[in-house]
């Protein structure tokens, strides 16, 4: 063989050498772009989910601060109640005292008789049914 051939071989090895070198160097290009635009996803996917959370976040507190609300409100209009049942009771007592139409045996009557439907009311329990003689007397008086 003579010189020029050798020269002409090297060169094609080399060429072909270069060749497939170029040829590499763009896959591992195009396979770290892959991995960007895949990286990139999974960036977005994460932010997504991250605002779904901070949403659901915010909507499950703006929900326990409404039930505290609620639950406050309930309270105060336990207590309002309460606060009407005493004043009730207040004004049953003084008209009580000042109807000159009741005598002491009928306030008596009346005494045990709400403090039985009173007690009824803590137990849960019915009142005693009033004894007859109560009744009678009370319509003949």
């Amino acid at each position: 063989m003579s010189t020029a051939v050798i020269i002409l071989i090297a060169l094609g090895v080399l060429v072909i050498l270069a060749a497939i070198y170029i040829a590499s160097r763009r896959q591992v290009a195009q396979r770290r772009e892959d991995e960007r635009l895949i990286a990139s996803e999974h960036r977005e996917e994460a932010e997504r989910n991250r605002l779904d959370a901070a949403k659901e976040s915010a909507i499950a507190e703006e929900e326990a601060a409404r039930a505290k609300r609620q639950a406050a409100e309930a309270e105060q209009r336990a207590q309002s109640a309460q606060l009407a049942e005493n004043r009730a009771d207040a004004h049953e007592e003084q008209a009580r005292e000042l109807d000159p139409d009741l005598d002491d045996r009928e306030l008596d009557d009346r005494d045990e008789a709400s403090d039985g439907e009173r007690e009824g009311l803590y137990t849960g329990e019915h009142p005693p049914e009033r004894s007859s003689e109560a009744e009678s007397a009370r319509h003949t008086a």
